[in-house]
């Protein structure tokens, strides 16, 4: 019991430590429980009123760039709940709330802004179909995709370099291979959330990895 005591009251301070990232996960479990009561074509005509398309963004674009990050196109809450607390929890945890949030905004305003606006190019020049105005884009990906590349400076080097190269390769990857307007839009993320190394001055010092692999030994 005082085992399960202590574990409770670690993640209950880990929680409280980034509050930004589990009140937002918190909305995202109820607005994917919300979904799942939902039918099929009422679900997809739902999302595509508060999905960042270009046709919801020529209209209304402050409401579904803030309703967009809001839901979950697809159902699956848990994967986020282990995303989340890895990421988005470090970082705020790291860079306060205020600047962690400002990571997540620019990211994903940013990167929905420019991915569209290649998107409506493509469309403009034959590339892509008129009906991809109305393209469902719901989600937290982008935000997600920033805040992994900001963590970056939250490692010392040589070990930031590995990080860095691995958050390309998974987001160059399927941007050379797919070549989607999402795909662009989360390889943006993750050159806005290195744009903000100003963010990170003064956050302390770089976590080093190989301390933490010693500490336990020591």
């Amino acid at each position: 019991m005082r085992i399960d005591g202590g574990v409770r009251c670690r993640v209950w301070a880990y929680v409280r430590s980034a509050p930004g990232t589990y009140v937002w996960l918190g909305i995202l479990f109820l607005t994917t429980v919300a979904l799942h009561h939902m039918s099929p074509d009422f679900e997809e005509d739902f999302l595509r009123q508060r999905s960042t398309n270009i046709h919801e963004l020529s209209s209304n674009p402050v409401r579904v760039l803030i309703t967009s990050a809001m839901w979950i196109d697809g159902g699956f809450w848990w994967p986020y709940v282990v995303l989340y607390s890895v990421f988005h929890a470090q970082a705020e945890r790291w860079l306060g709330t205020l600047r962690w949030l400002v990571v997540c905004v620019a990211a994903h305003v940013l990167a929905t802004l420019i991915s569209e606006g290649a998107l409506l190019k493509a469309i403009r020049d034959g590339m892509a179909p008129a009906s991809a105005v109305n393209t469902l884009d719901v989600g937290v990906s982008y935000a997600l995709a920033g805040v992994v590349a900001v963590l970056v400076y939250r490692i010392v080097a040589p070990w930031r370099y590995v990080y860095l190269a691995v958050v390309l390769v998974v987001y160059a990857v399927p941007l050379v291979i797919g070549r989607t307007f999402t795909d662009f839009g989360h390889f943006v993320s993750v050159l806005i959330g290195l744009a903000c190394y100003p963010l990170v001055r003064g956050r302390g010092k770089a976590w080093n990895p190989k301390e933490t692999v010693a500490a336990p030994r020591g």
